[in-house]
């Protein structure tokens, strides 16, 4: 049960149907070929799509990748027709898109990042009922061991518990069961159990 690395970059993707699945990051040797950092995970899946979509500065083109390889802890990758170093330096710091229709159907209680972004997240009360509203899910972070909440609170959600006036960011441990009791997609609902001062 998990999460899955995979990031929308902004409403107008989500409406369009694509989904970000990794950057261009660097040119690597003379022949043309690019240095990928991977959203997917495991990181090499990115290359289960061979037809991307390049966003740099608002312009998207499609391309096609004819070559692709791992190297050292990363991966290289060739696009059709760029044989010259020159040339593949206008690709670098493209995002790399895909239609959300190409990814796969996860298992059940396996949800892809952008599925959890923009949920309202409720605190379980002691009859394990939703509860306090305390905020959205803005993102996911990873970080090795599990990934990472981070819940944007409004004042009106935090008004009974907290007093602040202020939005702040709220970071929860996405762990199935033991802290994120349920997640209902269709509602647009997460709930946990979390005591508020171990958010801080």
């Amino acid at each position: 049960m998990s999460a899955k690395d995979l990031n929308v970059d902004s409403e107008s993707d989500l409406a369009a149907g694509l989904v970000v699945i990794g950057e261009i990051s660097a040119v690597f040797g003379v022949k043309g070929w690019l240095k990928v950092h991977s959203y997917t995970e495991p990181f090499d899946n990115i290359l289960a799509y061979d037809n991307w979509l390049l966003e740099k500065n608002g312009q998207t083109r499609q391309v096609v990748i004819d070559e692709a390889r791992r190297h050292s802890n990363g991966i290289v990758v060739h696009i059709k027709d760029v044989d010259d170093r020159d040339i593949a330096k206008a690709y670098c710091k493209s995002q790399i898109k895909i239609p959300l229709s190409a990814m796969p159907e996860l298992s059940k209680d396996d949800y892809y990042w952008h599925q959890l972004e923009g949920l309202q997240v409720y605190l379980q009360d002691e009859a394990g009922q939703a509860g306090l509203l305390i905020g959205s899910v803005d993102h996911l972070i990873e970080t090795g061991a599990n990934d990472v909440l981070v819940i944007i609170s409004k004042p009106k959600d935090m008004s009974k518990s907290k007093g602040k006036s202020e939005s702040e960011e709220i970071l929860i441990p996405y762990l199935l069961d033991k802290v994120v009791k349920s997640v209902d997609i269709d509602n647009g609902t997460m709930l946990v159990d979390w005591q508020m001062d171990d958010a801080e």
